[in-house]
């Protein structure tokens, strides 16, 4: 059984700073509408607002990474898909997910508790809604079907709607490693997921939830990354090609991402965005791993992507409750954005550092020495 301690891929934290960035720029402005600050003008307001608009794609992005990353660390692993050991798989998830997913929940219960109104729970159709059910569904990953009842029931656990979704995916994973055994089998069943994500989307336009944030909806972007990584080892491009179509995808996906409004493109732009990113972590992994200066802060935003991706909205919580946003105006919401995006990253680098690193060290050190007993 191979067990390779994984390194770190400088252009996938790259890609995961973008998306992270898109995602925390589109919660803010629509918390802090942004169209009436000094720099951020009704006269330039249109193209600002194409970058702030369209977070669900970003949030496409990480899936196809993830998906991406899940498969080739695994193969990394086992040496083989069909070999991955499904329980000691179970357990480097949970060493990864459960111990932020907690903290989260405890941090949300304690501030709801203390009396802070944002934080607590209600549904869009009336009444509250129980904690523990909350919890129960954030902690069992069905928080999106949750949402589908109840609407955007909490503020800060909305985000759970797409950790709902990759983990269900993951859930299968190894059972259909094991299963399928050759990759050809696997790549037909991830192509059916492809296939299914569009016909779904264009058959439950109507609800944002089913179109949006529902498991079909979503899994064809998991699926892409996985493909992908299985498709990067019978394939070679030279350098000059990876980067070529490096920049020519990039430019396309750019393009898209900023003139095609989600509310009116969902039904291919998923696919569209998720088949960018796969051919862009396809691409990049036939390029030689060097140091861009100049990235080095999108890289360091990308590795703290999930600490800030759970937690950034307890921030803008905070600041919402101090600084109401109706009685905010102009540059002063700049000077809050400023604060809300400094803020979330000394959290996120302060969880990641003291808490979920060492955490996730310990319990992966642990299902690894099972592992190697059982084997």
């Amino acid at each position: 059984m191979k067990m390779a301690a994984g390194v770190r891929n400088r252009r996938i934290d790259m890609m995961r700073g973008i998306s992270i960035t898109l995602v925390l720029l589109h919660h803010f402005n629509i918390a802090y509408l942004l169209k009436d600050t000094g720099l951020i003008d009704l006269a330039n307001w249109s193209f600002w607002r194409s970058i702030f608009r369209n977070g669900n794609y970003a949030v496409t992005m990480f899936f196809t990474i993830s998906g991406y990353l899940i498969t080739s660390n695994a193969e990394k692993r086992w040496g083989n898909l069909r070999d991955v050991h499904a329980i000691t798989f179970y357990r480097f998830r949970a060493a990864r997910i459960l111990p932020c997913l907690v903290l989260l929940l405890l941090s949300v219960n304690l501030l709801a508790f203390s009396g802070l109104r944002i934080f607590q729970n209600h549904s869009e159709f009336g009444g509250p809604v129980s904690w523990w059910l909350v919890d129960l569904a954030s902690l069992t990953f069905w928080m999106n079907v949750l949402m589908g009842h109840h609407g955007w029931l909490n503020y800060v656990l909305s985000v759970q709607w797409s950790l709902s979704i990759e983990e269900v995916f993951y859930l299968t994973f190894p059972i259909l490693c094991i299963l399928c055994r050759r990759e050809g089998f696997l790549l037909c069943v991830w192509s059916i997921a492809i296939l299914i994500g569009p016909i779904w989307r264009a058959t439950h336009q109507g609800s944002e939830y089913l179109a949006l944030n529902s498991y079909l909806s979503c899994f064809d972007g998991i699926a892409f990354g996985c493909c992908a990584a299985v498709i990067r080892k019978h394939v070679y491009w030279a350098p000059n090609t990876a980067r070529l179509v490096c920049v020519a995808v990039a430019t396309l996906m750019a393009w898209f991402y900023l003139t095609q409004w989600i509310g009116h493109s969902a039904v291919y732009g998923v696919t569209l965005m998720a088949l960018g990113t796969a051919t862009l972590l396809l691409a990049q992994s036939h390029l030689p791993q060097r140091t861009f200066r100049l990235a080095a802060p999108l890289r360091f935003v990308g590795r703290l992507s999930y600490e800030l991706y759970l937690f950034h909205l307890i921030v803008l919580g905070a600041l919402r409750t101090i600084w109401p946003p109706d009685t905010v105006t102009g540059n002063a919401k700049l000077v809050l954005l400023v604060a809300y995006w400094v803020l979330s990253i000394l959290l996120a680098f302060a969880i990641s550092r003291f808490y979920t690193e060492p955490l996730n060290r310990r319990l992966r050190s642990g299902a690894q020495a099972h592992a190697q007993m059982t084997s």
